[in-house]
């Protein structure tokens, strides 16, 4: 409609005004140049009914590759391989500088959907990387997400839900919460977030270190990294025992090994609004 608008007004402007005129076509062309985008983004996700998922990373919490705060996330780039895209720690790195505008994370059992939760970027358009990315680590603190998730489904037989870092507390997602010497890269509002002077060791969820410059993304020891923590009340100084998921983690005195719940799968999305429910069997591409 705006094209035909401008197209409009050219013909009752260009004998009288050339001004307008070039002005008119200046911004036809970036009304089509806009279009012509859309058209190309269409033209690369393909035809789809529901939209589709794509695979930006998987967490494994004892395969031997320790996530922590540090390794991946900012950086994008590729970590394991397609075939075990979904049995062990793995990073996408085309996925992750692909604009987004939902998020998926679900808690899977050797491929199948145990529990998932879908939430809506607040900001559309931006990746991964530019969520996690340097530029966002300073201040860091971002609360990606509003009004919570959109899609909550848990098996009927899934266990450990009681200090799930993802489905055992309600609210929106909390990205790169540096806190002190801290950093937790994906964290629940529902859960605890520590002030951002407060260096008590007690903001927990996925990519985690104890001792970072959070702001920098640098680990300043390897004692203190560990890719999954438990929703727990063990604050520096009064807890001696921080309860972790599976064996990847340093050798801090207080991180304690513990079950694997699952392997944790984020998925990234330009249009899909759901996902599938559990009991489905995963692939690196979901189509709705």
């Amino acid at each position: 409609m705006k094209v035909l608008v401008i197209l409009a007004c050219l013909l009752t402007v260009c004998q009288a005004d050339s001004k307008k005129l070039r002005e008119g076509f200046q911004d036809l062309g970036e009304e089509l140049g806009d279009l012509a985008d859309r058209v190309g983004v269409l033209e690369k996700i393909g035809p789809t009914k529901g939209g589709r998922w794509q695979l930006g990373m998987n967490i494994n919490p004892a395969d031997g590759h320790i996530f922590g705060y540090v390794v991946g996330w900012a950086t994008g780039q590729d970590i394991g391989s397609e075939e075990e895209a979904l049995k062990a720690d793995y990073l996408n790195s085309e996925v992750w500088e692909e604009p987004a505008n939902y998020i998926a994370i679900v808690r899977h059992q050797q491929g199948v959907v145990d529990a998932v939760k879908v939430w809506q970027f607040k900001h559309w358009g931006k990746s991964l990387l530019m969520r996690f990315g340097l530029k966002k680590m300073d201040p860091g603190r971002q609360i990606v997400t509003s009004g919570g998730p959109i899609q909550e489904s848990i098996a009927e037989e899934a266990e450990n839900l009681e200090d799930d870092p993802i489905f055992s507390v309600d609210g929106d997602l909390a990205f790169n919460w540096a806190y002190a010497n801290n950093g937790c890269r994906i964290a629940l509002t529902g859960g605890y977030l520590s002030p951002a002077d407060e260096n008590d060791d007690n903001t927990h969820g996925l990519g985690n270190d104890f001792r970072c410059d959070p702001l920098e993304n640098r680990s300043t020891s390897s004692l203190w990294v560990h890719d999954v923590s438990n929703i727990q009340d063990c604050p520096l100084g009064t807890c001696v025992a921080v309860r972790l998921q599976g064996t990847d983690h340093g050798a801090g005195s207080s991180l304690r090994s513990g079950p694997v719940y699952g392997n944790y799968a984020i998925y990234v999305s330009q249009d899909a609004k759901t996902f599938p429910e559990p009991g489905y069997q995963l692939e690196t591409e979901v189509q709705m």
